[in-house]
């Protein structure tokens, strides 16, 4: 789209998330909207499902069905309102409902009052979502509605009502805008030619009754007993052809014997498979089928229905023998009744009689009926404005919130609640705020990890709904406790309550305060590991002792023995070596004493000075660090990853974070008592490695140890060069 000059409006725009976004407030706003440099706007594409908004109203701004909404389609909704509305400055009110004198398409208004009187409230002056929402009801006492479908009640005579019933029986109806079963002029074509056609196809067999039913209505019957045996004569006039142009060919085509032999060792019935592949009757050259005696067993019904159906009403009665030429003139006999019954009409109206079909053929039915629906389409332009009504009361309710959360974030940063996020998630003492769903966790934490946000996907399952993900952004507190596998309550925008659990995170700063005690929890991780391992070794060295002194039990003479040739000795190394250590534990608490004393002697000032340096050296890096990531969280990412085009950046600092998710609180009026009944009688040990890593690394900064590692200001030289040697 080209740019395009908007300094004939004046724009106001505030600042939220680190960018400048347009605050909508007026209709003349909306109305130089067109106007409005797209790259100023913070959306440029949002899907028209997986967000908390009507996806009516959606799919009325979406007019290419591609399931996104781009700015000329929202541009042209505003337009339509524009030209819909008397004043724009109406749809900032929301609500669901419009006065009629508020309407400015003088068409709208006419539908919006006949919608009124069809529902008995001719006496108001406003039209609602609620009187436009069950349209059933807003035709139901209607006769004609537009929609170019007739309801069988609807007809003036009692012929044409029976012909639409006629209609709906046969081929089927269709629902009329009043709910009724109906039937439209494609119905009505297709009814009245498959009367037609089968009408026609039985007046060939009246015209040409002779040579299509040469038995009448028996005719039926013949062709029908013809039928499951002709394939079997056929064969069997065909052997005894063969047999006649080689008489060598009689024997084997009658089966060997063996075959028979084969037959004799299994159960048979006259239904047998077997049997019934055996030739119909014995094999000779010139031989005629016989009727009676000498038929395979398997197809002698057959044979005899045969006979009584076919052979002796066509060609002769008593007969005991067919030949092949008689066989061929028989077929040929049923040959175009065959042909009538292949061609007639596949339908439904066979089931209402020949003679109701010819009477609705030669009757004034068809007419009727289309004069009926053509009456009715004559409505259609008219009705198709009571749409438009809905459009128009929907566009009153949500066109701005759309805005709202398009061209601008305005119902996001007011915490109004945005229509990207799905609901609030309790877990681990918070509840986060901005969740939103998403299709597949894998695909979008792929891009959504880039928005340097902690995300935590959550499978939500209710009972009677279908299973769902969500991502919840946690922007305050810790990470400590959030893992795969923790369970939580879900409650979506309605209120509903989901089971949840995490099935994915994104791990990235959460907090401040996150960052600024975890040095501190990495050491006494980190001291918590060490003591695991030194206790493992310990043990280990406890268990080998044990094996050591069994032995030692078990051989106590010999040992004794031992001990008197050779008495034991003090090993002059180790006394060396726990002298040494005695002496540098020694002088480590030495020092640390002096330097407490020095520190007391400096003053509180100075005790307090040397402490927040020593906090600061540990926690400041870390809070540094994550305070330049937090800066930067992004909700952009998250959005694309949905199916958004976010035109800018959508930033989530520290203080607004604070703001979207909130960590557990006691009540500010709460009682509290701290005496825990159940609480661990032991010293708190880890407070005492911090104290004494902390008091360490203090004396370590003041005799100058660490300022190898600090910029100059912060060395203990700079600022107490007279105690550093």
């Amino acid at each position: 789209m080209a740019e395009t000059n908007s300094r004939n409006h004046a724009w106001k725009f505030f600042l939220a998330g680190g960018v400048d976004q347009v605050a909508l407030r007026t209709g003349a706003d909306l109305a130089h909207l067109d106007q409005l440099d797209q790259k100023l706007w913070v959306a440029l594409t949002v899907p028209t499902r997986g967000i908390e908004f009507d996806p009516k109203t959606l799919d009325l701004i979406d007019t290419d069905r591609d399931a996104r909404i781009r700015p000329p389609e929202l541009l042209a909704a505003v337009k339509w309102a524009e030209a819909s509305f008397k004043n724009l400055d109406d749809l900032f009110k929301s609500g669901d409902s419009v006065p009629l004198e508020a309407i400015k398409d003088s068409a709208l208004a006419a539908s919006a009052r006949r919608i009124l009187d069809n529902l008995g409230k001719s006496g108001s002056a406003i039209i609602s979502l609620a009187d436009v929402a069950d349209s059933n009801k807003i035709f139901a006492a209607t006769r004609l509605n537009g929609d170019g479908v007739v309801p069988a009640d609807i007809a003036n005579d009692p012929a044409t009502k029976q012909a639409i019933e006629d209609m709906i029986a046969t081929v089927g109806g269709v629902p009329d805008r009043s709910g009724k079963p109906g039937v439209n002029q494609a119905k009505a074509d297709q009814f009245f030619a498959e009367l037609k056609a089968f009408s026609d196809w039985q007046a060939k067999a009246e015209v040409e009754r002779t040579t299509i039913l040469p038995l009448g209505d028996a005719t039926a019957a013949a062709a029908a007993a013809i039928q499951p045996v002709k394939a079997k004569v056929d064969d069997y006039f065909a052997r005894c052809r063969l047999a006649t142009f080689d008489s060598r060919a009689a024997a084997p085509l009658n089966r060997a014997e063996a075959d028979f032999v084969a037959l004799a060792t299994k159960e048979l019935t006259l239904g047998s498979n077997d049997i019934a592949k055996l030739p119909l009757a014995h094999v000779e050259a010139g031989r005629a089928l016989p009727l009676t005696n000498g038929v395979n067993p398997a197809w002698q019904h057959a044979v005899e229905v045969l006979t009584a159906s076919a052979i002796t009403p066509l060609l002769a009665p008593d007969r005991t023998f067919l030949s092949e030429s008689d066989w061929s003139a028989m077929q040929a006999m049923v040959a175009p009744f065959n042909a009538w019954i292949a061609a007639k009409p596949t339908t439904s109206v066979e089931k209402l009689g020949l003679a109701r079909m010819r009477e609705l053929l030669t009757g004034n039915a068809q007419t009727a009926v289309t004069a009926l629906i053509a009456e009715d389409l004559a409505l259609e332009a008219e009705f198709k404005q009571i749409g438009a009504v809905e459009k128009l009361l929907l566009f009153q309710r949500d066109l701005v919130k759309l805005l709202h959360n398009y061209v601008s974030f305005a119902e996001f940063y007011g915490r109004r609640g945005a229509i990207f996020q799905a609901g609030s998630l309790f877990l681990d003492a918070r509840t986060c705020h901005l969740c939103i769903e998403v299709v597949d966790a894998g695909k979008h934490a792929a891009l959504a990890g880039l928005a340097g946000a902690y995300l935590a996907y959550c499978e939500v399952t209710r009972p009677g709904a279908a299973k769902k993900t969500i991502v919840a952004v946690f922007t305050d507190g810790d990470s400590d406790n959030l893992m795969v596998g923790r369970n939580g309550v879900f409650y979506d925008c309605k209120g509903q309550d989901w089971d949840a659990t995490i099935t994915k995170v994104v791990a990235n700063p959460i907090s401040i305060r996150e960052a600024f005690w975890s040095p501190y929890k990495k050491f006494v991780r980190l001291v918590e590991e060490q003591i695991a391992k030194r206790a493992a070794a310990a043990d280990a060295e406890a268990q080998a002792k044990v094996a050591t002194t069994a032995t030692a039990v078990a051989n106590a003479d010999k040992a004794k023995a031992d001990a008197k040739a050779e008495p034991k000795k003090i090993d002059v190394g180790t006394v060396a070596a726990l002298s040494v250590a005695f002496g540098a534990i020694g002088g480590m608490f030495t020092q640390i004493a002096g330097f407490g004393v020095n520190i007391l002697a400096a003053g509180p000032l100075m005790i307090v000075g040397a402490f927040a340096g020593v906090v600061l050296l540990i926690s400041g890096p870390s809070m540094l660090l994550a305070y330049m990531k937090l800066r930067q969280r992004n909700l952009a990412p998250i959005l694309d990853a949905n199916g958004w085009a976010i035109n800018t950046k959508a930033k989530m600092n520290v203080p607004f974070g604070a703001a979207l998710t909130h960590v557990a609180k006691l009540p500010l009026l709460a009682e509290r008592t701290l005496e825990d009944p159940y609480a661990e009688k032991q010293r708190p040990w880890k407070a005492y490695a911090v104290v004494l890593a902390t008091v360490a690394l203090a004396y370590g900064w003041s005799i100058g140890k660490l300022d190898s590692y600090l910029p100059e200001p912060m060395k203990s030289s700079h600022i107490f060069p007279a105690q550093v040697k």
